[in-house]
C-alpha cells in the first residue's frame, strides 16, 4: 500500500470515473487500456477495484472503453496458432428459464465442420445453469489449457475453454458479483474477448441497449464480422417466441436485421430444469418444439452471421437440414 501522502497512480482513473456530475467523464481508449493492464497485473488495491468497478457499473461502459479493456486482457493471452477457430461463442450469463439450448447449436455447427470456441465460466450467479456445468451431459470436457482448446477444435471442431484458464483475473472480478450484488463491466468485456481471434464472433446480451455498444465495441477492436442479439436469459441464443434484431459488424460497416418470431403465441416456460434433457433431445428421445425451434434458429444466425447463407430463408433452411440429419449417436 503506498504512503498516506502519496497519490497512488491508479487514484487518476477512479478520479475521472468519479468527479460527481459535471466533473466525471468516461474513460478514454487509451485510459482504459491502462487501467485495465495495472489490474490485470495487480498493482491496484482491493478498495480501489471495488470502487472503480461500480463507478463504470453506474455510468455503464462505452464501446471506447471496452475496446481498451479488451485490448489490454489480450495482451495477457498466450500466442496461439492462426486459423484454429472460426466461431468464436461466448457463454457467461447462464439461464434460469430455460434450459442452455444454444449449447446444441454449437455442437450442430461443429458437426458440419464448423470450428466452435466457446468460452464461459463456472457459476457466478445463483439459481442459473452455466454451459461449463452442461459439458459432461455430452460427455465433454472444458480445456485445461488453450493448447488443448486448439487440440480439440482440430479434432472435434468444438472445444470450451474457462474464463478460469483465459484470464484468472478476470475470473476472480466476474466472481465478485455476490459480493457487489451486481453486474460489472467484466461482464461485458469477456464477451468481446474472441480469445483465439476467431474472424466471427457471434455474443447473446440481455439488457437491449448493450447491443449497440457491443456492436460499436467489435468495430472499434476491428473485429471482422460479429453478430450481438439480445438473447434468452442473456445468452447466445435466439427466443424463437420472440422477434430478434441481431446487429453486425462485417468488414467495418455496422448493420442490422430482424428475424421473425417463429410462433404466434409465447410458451410457457418449464417448472423446473432437467439438464438431461439437452442429450435426450440430440438423441431424438424427447420432443420439444420450442427447444427445436431455439436451436434451428440460433444456428441459423450463426450461419448468415458466417455468410454461409444469404438470406435468412437459406440460413433457417439450412440449419433446419443440420438438425435433422444430426448424428443422433454423436454424444
Amino acid at each position: 500500500m503506498t504512503n498516506n501522502n502519496t497519490e497512488h497512480p491508479f487514484a487518476e482513473f477512479i478520479r475521472i470515473l468519479g468527479k460527481g456530475k459535471k466533473g466525471s467523464r468516461p474513460l478514454t481508449q487509451e485510459e482504459a487500456y491502462q487501467a485495465m493492464r495495472m489490474i490485470l497485473a495487480g498493482e491496484v488495491e482491493e478498495i480501489q477495484l471495488g470502487a472503480f468497478l461500480m463507478l463504470m457499473r453506474v455510468k455503464e461502459e462505452t464501446p471506447e472503453e471496452l475496446a481498451g479493456f479488451v485490448l489490454a486482457v489480450r495482451e495477457t493471452l498466450p500466442g496461439i496458432s492462426k486459423n484454429t477457430a472460426e466461431l468464436d461463442w461466448s457463454a457467461y450469463a447462464g439461464k434460469r428459464r430455460h434450459l442452455p439450448w444454444f449449447m446444441l447449436s454449437s455442437l450442430l455447427l461443429a458437426e458440419n465442420d464448423i470450428k466452435v470456441l466457446m468460452h464461459g465460466s463456472a457459476s457466478h450467479s445463483g439459481n442459473r445453469l452455466f454451459a461449463q456445468d452442461m459439458l459432461s451431459q455430452f460427455s465433454l470436457a472444458k480445456a485445461d489449457s488453450v493448447k488443448v482448446a486448439e487440440q480439440q477444435l482440430q479434432t472435434r471442431n468444438f472445444a470450451y475453454l474457462s474464463l478460469e484458464q483465459l484470464c484468472p483475473t478476470l475470473n476472480r472480478m466476474i466472481h465478485l458479483r455476490s459480493l457487489m450484488g451486481l453486474r460489472s463491466p467484466v461482464h461485458t468485456l469477456v464477451r468481446l474477448i474472441n480469445p483465439l481471434h476467431a474472424p466471427y464472433s457471434i455474443q447473446g446480451i440481455f439488457h437491449p441497449g448493450y447491443r449497440p455498444v457491443h456492436q460499436e465495441a467489435a468495430l472499434l477492436l476491428q473485429q471482422t464480422h460479429m453478430t450481438v442479439i439480445k438473447g434468452e436469459g442473456g445468452e447466445t441464443e435466439r427466443n424463437p417466441d420472440m422477434q430478434c434484431l441481431a446487429q453486425s459488424v462485417h468488414n467495418g460497416v455496422l448493420s442490422e436485421e430482424i428475424w421473425p418470431a417463429l410462433f404466434p403465441r409465447r410458451h410457457v416456460k418449464p417448472e423446473a430444469l432437467e439438464p438431461k434433457q439437452l442429450i435426450q433431445l440430440w438423441r431424438g428421445e424427447i420432443n420439444d418444439e420450442f427447444a427445436e425451434a431455439s436451436i434451428i434458429g440460433t444456428t441459423a444466425i450463426a450461419l448468415k452471421l458466417m455468410t454461409k447463407a444469404d438470406s435468412q430463408e437459406i440460413a433457417q433452411h439450412m440449419a433446419t437440414e443440420y438438425w435433422h440429419k444430426r448424428d443422433k449417436n454423436r454424444y
